[in-house]
């Protein structure tokens, strides 16, 4: 017998629960629920979920500090889902630890996309997985080998590096500080351009069309996601 995933979902509005209670039942997951951030802590510890829905908006504190408690002891899937928009709650959020965000309104389909992906990359990370494969693209990740439609592609030391980093975090959004701090160092947390133009450079040499790029996704004023299949 399959074990469902479980997922908890917190959120102060009983709408939106009622609402992910049925839509996600629907398709076979378990869920969980809480109103505020006292019982989702209290939730998560007791009956570590497999992943968490969590709004920012609160009656007892912002969703921030649920995340930073959370990855005090456990790296599960952390997908915000929030009413706030700003670009600075996103980088936030995804610098803490939160693996996606979802603003409201949404769509439920965009949603279920977003939960499936944030498990499969916490299931590639946890496998650590030698070999990456993600449409045309697989990289060897022991002999550093890039291939395109089976046919290798060079790329500099630097491209290499980003691409690593990207990998290893298939599926989620990485932060432009993120992405400078963990391939140039805290010195370069603020050199955005310089990140754009070596991502243009991995789009150039990896992507079918490099001005429509269905690889390497941009995440517009927060950071990059390399899609997984």
């Amino acid at each position: 017998m399959t074990v469902p995933i479980h997922i908890l979902v917190v959120d102060d509005e009983p709408q939106i629960r009622r609402f992910l209670r049925t839509s996600l039942g629907a398709q076979g997951y378990r869920l969980s629920e809480a109103s505020n951030a006292a019982d989702a802590a209290s939730i998560a510890e007791k009956d570590k979920p497999d992943l968490v829905i969590l709004d920012l908006g609160l009656p007892d504190g912002e969703g921030f500090g649920v995340i930073e408690q959370l990855r005090l002891s456990s790296q599960v899937p952390i997908v915000i889902l929030s009413v706030r928009n700003d670009e600075q709650g996103k980088v936030r959020a995804l610098d803490l630890g939160a693996d996606d965000y979802v603003t409201k309104p949404f769509g439920m389909e965009e949603l279920m996309a977003r939960i499936r992906t944030a498990l499969r990359h916490r299931l590639q990370v946890q496998g650590e997985a030698p070999l990456f494969r993600s449409g045309a693209l697989s990289v060897d990740l022991v002999r550093r080998v890039v291939t395109v439609a089976d046919n290798e592609v060079k790329l500099s030391a630097k491209e290499y590096d980003l691409l690593r980093i990207l990998i290893a975090h298939a599926g989620k959004v990485l932060t432009h500080g993120f992405l400078l701090k963990e391939v140039w160092g805290p010195a370069h947390a603020e050199d955005v351009q310089y990140l754009r133009v070596y991502i243009r450079q991995l789009r150039e040499k990896l992507e079918a069309d490099p001005t429509r790029p269905q690889l390497i996704l941009t995440e517009t004023g927060v950071g990059y996601r390399l899609r997984l299949d």
